[in-house]
């Protein structure tokens, strides 16, 4: 008797494999003070292994996507989980600045096959709103990941623990996927014209997802920019770091488990717009503010850039449906892609701006911190933009749908309601 899809199973361990990715995520950033002292790196150098992480994963989310169909989610889970095991056992025997980035690229590898394999095969598992929800639902594991990473390396910094010993937290999650995933029966995509490779690309050239692919690596810098450079831009603010980060991305994690509502209110395209204008003014208020102010500024943030990731994945998915596994994954790849490119650009505005102010030989109190500002306002130009872009799209696509709805007899009203 043949072995019937197991939704329930399978949604849990993706869960899973994306709480390992957060922890990566959170944990990296928690020890990257510590990793900086142990091998004498430089901030830009940092900004270069935390890149990797960043390169790893469009590069393994793109070859996922385009061999999802051939070689399916669960071959693409098995290298995930080599590769997590690889990243965080030369992580924590790394020897110097080398070990580390290519044990930062392999972390990196198996965080985009998770969502290479498991973004689609929800997609699959569910549809219409569900899937918006659901999507939303498994995209909190992200932010709850790095929630419970940021309190276990903040507790476990204060117990003295060494940052090897908290790479090896990363392994339970780890496991435990793998554990679940093994032997399970995979739905069939949904749609059998978008297993077509050449139905992807055409459809990956169309005005909506060239608009979202722009639009994507925007939004994936607004988000990663300033948390994972939280540890070292905040540590002089009056705020701890980790209780930071863990406030941003537990709020997210709320934010998404109800996800539903919020959607059915506002439409993706309202969603988006909305989600800009908090995060401009979260990351702004980070540029400029201490004490206190500091988790008024990460509430606002977390505000903002909650439902960027899971939407625009979910978005792509309704919107050019042809694109398949791979269009997601293009897309998801260009965010992380764009990250990465921007981490050592981050760490040499830090790096610049400091050896600019000790050149100057003026005194100021708290260098890193107004340093870590200043970069910030920089990086509040991302969704700045953002607003522009996303207020434009949302009238595009009011129109396009409602050109829909007066050309096609019985378009549904659901149809309507996801703008």
């Amino acid at each position: 008797m043949s072995k019937q899809v197991n939704p329930s199973a399978l949604f849990l361990g993706s869960c899973l494999a994306l709480i390992t990715t957060g922890l990566t995520f959170s944990i990296r950033a928690g020890i990257l003070p510590q990793l900086g002292e142990s091998f004498n790196l430089s901030a830009e150098q940092l900004g270069f292994i935390n890149s990797m992480w960043f390169l790893g994963f469009p590069i393994s989310m793109i070859l996922g996507g385009i061999f999802y169909y051939k070689i399916g989610p669960s071959n693409i889970m098995r290298f995930a989980f080599v590769s997590h095991t690889l990243g965080i056992l030369l992580t924590i025997f790394a020897t110097g600045y080398s070990t580390l980035l290519i044990s930062t690229l392999f972390i990196g590898l198996g965080n985009g096959c998770t969502e290479a394999a498991c973004n689609p095969l929800i997609a699959d598992l569910y549809s219409g709103k569900k899937m918006d929800k659901m999507l939303n639902r498994f995209h909190m594991w992200f932010p709850g990941g790095i929630v419970l990473g940021s309190l276990i390396s903040l507790a476990m910094t204060k117990m003295g623990a060494t940052w090897q010993t908290q790479m090896w937290v990363i392994m339970i999650p780890t496991i435990l996927y793998a554990i679940i995933f093994y032997g399970k029966v995979f739905p069939r995509p949904k749609e059998e014209s978008a297993t077509s490779l050449s139905n992807n690309v055409k459809a990956m050239f169309s005005l909506t997802f060239i608009f979202l692919f722009c639009c994507m690596a925007l939004t994936a810098i607004s988000e990663f920019g300033p948390q994972q450079w939280v540890g070292i831009i905040m540590a002089n603010s009056g705020a701890s770091p980790m209780l930071v980060l863990a406030l941003v991305t537990g709020l997210m994690a709320v934010g998404r488990f109800f996800a539903g509502p919020v959607v059915k209110a506002l439409g993706q395209t309202g969603v988006l717009l909305g989600g800009a204008i908090f995060a401009t003014i979260g990351v702004y208020l980070f540029s400029v503010a201490t004490g206190g102010m500091v988790y008024v500024a990460a509430i606002l943030f977390a505000i903002g850039v909650c439902y960027f990731w899971p939407t625009m994945i979910a978005t792509t998915a309704q919107r050019v449906p042809l694109s398949g596994a791979i269009g997601m994954s293009v897309i998801g790849g260009v965010g992380m892609f764009s990250t990465s490119i921007f981490q050592p650009i981050i760490g040499r505005w830090i790096d610049n701006s400091k050896a600019a102010v000790q050149q100057s030989g003026e005194v100021i109190e708290n260098l890193d911190l107004v340093v870590g500002q200043v970069t910030l306002a920089k990086l509040a130009i991302f969704p700045a933009i953002l607003i522009v872009l996303f207020l434009f799209f949302h009238f595009w696509q009011k129109r396009t749908y409602k050109g829909h709805q007066e050309t096609e007899e019985g378009t549904s009203n659901a149809q309507v309601e996801t703008i």
